[in-house]
């Protein structure tokens, strides 16, 4: 990336683009091709943001309490915003500093170390490369990811129904196979904007999908006697000394669940970039705040109800939980919630793909200036069949993604974030002492997010 020279004394105020003396506005200067609006910026942030995660809130609630779970989910859904907000923060200030009118998550890490104090500016390649690994890890795993939820929660339906081929079960890896056709055709979608009808569609079929959830867990509670059932705990869980539980030491996988779950630090950029009226991304009312408080909300409600439904339950998430051998309606709901999520999901595929495309996309774009848009397809092409493929090959693989989603998330999510912002305003900051001790906190929870979420 190239970025102009930046003197501090040729500074007038970075924030309205007074830089050379010349006024720069990077958002009347952008020009994008097929805009989103701020509702469907919105649409995409709540699809990004409202995942497989949600169906594990249950578990997250049933490892700390009901009330530690509830302070849990709000303190964590505030820090991860804050970090996705401070992120979007500094690249408006970049813009003006590099005379830029986008940026990747990747090209914020290097300019704020390129333009910021000498001391960091040998390390400015070396962020951007973990930065773009790490994204490229977290949601090309999610790709596979989404392939292989989808295809097992298909195969509970057809082994259910007792589907056969030959006087057997259809394979798994017949369903992943299938699942490549519909995937090539949404690889067709070529534009954010155009991938807004599809956004809109998933989340109308997971908040279906939550809604059926809802309901059936709201007729479980009636006639129980919520607070004295067994295994319920304000705080924390029942002590074994004989198992060596205490009421914490479970508490790991509460954190673990719930920042992960909530993560959405690489779509972030992307939709900020696409956007007719950037600057409506940020601020009380903006897309990232209404977005993200809905998000932590429909979170606490699930882990609320999973919760009280059974304390001491040991599934994973809560559709397994939901039997498809009992009544008519409660066969059929089990059933309409595992499909209506599982498409929901499967269509969280084609962001989790634009922001692996972009990635790639930025570091060959150059070698193909005659025909860039049969390039870009044709790479969005292999990678969606090389994810199926590895779908295919390794159905397990998800344990694995589990890890590196831990690993990374906990640095591209937090930690990183705040240390862009650190040097972002390290000359003439004139708060920071509050901005240092406020980073070092969040960097403490980043640094437990990492050690949590590989301990869960």
């Amino acid at each position: 990336m190239e970025l102009d020279n930046y003197s501090t004394r040729e500074k007038k105020d970075a924030e309205v683009g007074f830089i050379k003396k010349e006024k720069f506005d990077p958002f009347t200067e952008r020009k994008v091709e097929n805009p989103t609006t701020d509702g469907e910026t919105l649409t995409h942030l709540l699809k990004a943001s409202l995942g497989t995660g949600i169906l594990s809130m249950g578990c997250a609630f049933r490892s700390s309490g009901l009330a530690l779970g509830i302070i849990s989910t709000i303190l964590i859904g505030f820090i991860s915003t804050y970090c996705a907000y401070i992120l979007v923060k500094c690249a408006h200030i970049l813009y003006h500093k590099c005379h830029k009118t986008q940026m990747s998550y990747a090209d914020i890490a290097e300019a704020a170390l390129a333009v910021g104090p000498k001391p960091f500016r040998k390390f400015a390649k070396l962020l951007r490369v973990i930065v773009d690994l790490g994204l490229f890890c977290i949601y090309y795993g999610a790709c596979v990811a989404c392939t292989v939820i989808v295809a097992k929660n298909f195969k509970q339906i057809l082994d259910f129904h007792e589907i056969h081929y030959n006087n057997e079960f259809i394979p798994l890896s017949w369903i992943i196979v299938v699942l490549l056709i519909p995937i090539i055709l949404l690889t067709l979608i070529q534009d954010l904007k155009y991938l807004a009808p599809v956004s809109t569609i998933a989340n109308g079929l997971m908040f279906g999908g939550l809604t059926i959830i809802f309901i059936w867990l709201v007729t479980e509670l009636f006639g129980k006697d919520l607070i004295h059932q067994k295994g319920f705990n304000w705080i924390g869980i029942d002590e074994n000394k004989s198992l060596s539980l205490s009421w914490y030491s479970k508490y790991s996988e509460t954190f673990a669940i719930t920042i992960f779950a909530m993560a959405a630090i690489g779509v972030v950029m992307p939709l900020e970039n696409k956007m007719k009226t950037p600057k409506n991304f940020l601020g009380p009312v903006g897309i990232l705040s209404k977005g993200m408080i809905f998000v932590t909300i429909i979170y606490m409600i699930a882990g609320i109800l999973a919760y009280l439904k059974d304390p001491i339950a040991t599934t994973d998430v809560i559709t397994l939980e939901m039997p498809m051998d009992g009544t008519f309606l409660t066969s059929f709901m089990a059933q309409a919630a595992r499909i209506l999520i599982s498409l929901s999901v499967f269509s969280s595929y084609c962001l989790c793909l634009f922001v692996c495309l972009e990635i790639i996309w930025n570091l060959i774009k150059n070698n193909f200036t005659d025909n860039p848009k049969r390039a870009n397809y044709i790479l969005k092409l292999i990678l969606a069949v090389a994810s199926v493929m590895l779908a295919f090959f390794f159905p397990n693989v998800i344990a694995i993604l589990g890890i590196i989603g831990a690993f990374f998330l906990s640095i591209l999510g937090l930690l990183v974030p705040v240390i862009i912002e650190t040097i972002t305003y390290w000359e003439d900051d004139n708060h920071r002492v509050l901005r240092a001790l406020k980073n070092i906190v969040i960097a403490i929870v980043a640094l437990n997010a990492l050690y949590f979420g590989a301990l869960a």
